[in-house]
C-alpha cells in the first residue's frame, strides 16, 4: 500500500534548512521536513545560571512553542508556549543539542534555542532538534572564527527522527495523517558517530515487541544518517565546516 504522500516506507519527507533565516540571533535556521516548519534561533549570552557559576563552563537551555495556527485549528497562544507537552518537549531538544557541545570549554556563556512551530504536520519535535542542531553550530561557528572558542566547542552533530508502525508497516519519518493511526511510535534522537541520546517509544495499542523495536531503531538510524548529511551540506553552504 502506497503511503499517503507516495513515499516508501524508508523514505525522508523533503528537507530543506534555510540558514540565516532571521538576522539579529546568532544562529538561526528555519527547517522544512515535509509539511512541517520549525524556526530555530540561537541567542548567545555572557552569562549563566547561578549553579553553573562555579563550573567556570557555559550552559545550553532551549524554549519551544506552537504558534496559534500551525495547526489546523487555532491553539491559545499560552498554551501554545506553556503547556506539559510543550515543556516536556524543549527539555528533550536542550538534553539533546547539549550532547554537541563542549559545555566546560564555553565559558560563562548560555546559548538559548527557541524552537518555534510555524506549521505542524508531525515530527516537529525531531525536526526542532535537527534545525536546532544547524542554529547551534552557526552561533557557535561564528565565536570559533572570532577567536573567542576553541573549535572543540562544538564537538559531534545531532539529528532526529520519528518512526512507527502503521497498520502493521514500519515507516520512516511519520506525518500527522501517519502518527495519529500508527499502533507504535517513536523519536529517536542521535549523534553523527552514532550513539543514542534519547528514545522515546510508545504502544499506541498492543504493545509491541523487541523485534519491532530493533527494526524501527535501525529504520531511525538510516533515516538520521541522511538528516545528517544534510545538515552538513547546509553549514557547508553557510560557511561552516569548509
Amino acid at each position: 500500500m502506497t503511503r499517503i504522500d507516495g513515499r516508501a516506507d524508508d523514505e525522508l519527507r523533503p528537507v530543506r534548512f534555510i540558514t540565516g533565516y532571521i538576522a539579529y540571533p546568532e544562529g538561526s535556521v528555519l527547517v522544512e521536513t515535509g509539511g512541517t516548519r520549525v524556526l530555530c534561533n540561537v541567542s548567545v549570552e555572557e552569562k549563566v545560571p547561578a549553579w553553573r557559576e562555579a563550573s567556570g563552563g557555559g550552559w545550553l537551555t532551549a524554549e519551544y512553542a506552537m504558534l496559534p495556527r500551525a495547526t489546523h485549528t487555532r491553539t491559545p497562544r499560552s498554551a501554545g508556549a506553556g503547556g506539559a507537552r510543550s515543556q516536556e518537549v524543549r527539555r528533550l531538544i536542550g538534553r539533546t543539542l547539549r550532547a554537541a557541545v563542549d559545555l566546560d570549554l564555553m565559558g560563562l556563556r548560555t546559548l538559548t534555542v527557541d524552537c518555534d512551530v510555524l506549521q505542524a504536520d508531525g515530527g516537529t519535535r525531531t525536526a526542532a532538534i535537527t534545525g536546532g542542531y544547524v542554529a547551534v553550530a552557526l552561533a557557535l561557528w561564528r565565536l570559533i572564527a572570532a577567536g573567542d572558542l576553541p573549535p572543540e566547542s562544538l564537538v559531534i552533530p545531532v539529528a532526529a527522527v520519528s518512526v512507527g508502525v502503521v497498520e502493521g508497516r514500519p515507516l520512516l519519518d511519520l506525518c500527522y495523517a501517519e502518527d495519529a493511526s500508527a499502533d507504535v511510535d517513536l523519536n529517536v534522537a542521535m549523534t553523527g558517530d552514532g550513539q543514542f541520546v534519547e528514545v522515546q517509544g510508545t504502544a499506541e495499542g498492543h504493545p509491541f515487541d523487541r523485534p519491532t523495536l530493533n527494526q524501527l531503531l535501525d529504520l531511525a538510524a538510516s533515516g538520521i544518517e541522511q538528516l545528517l548529511q544534510r545538515q552538513r551540506e547546509a553549514l557547508a553552504e553557510a560557511g561552516v565546516f569548509r
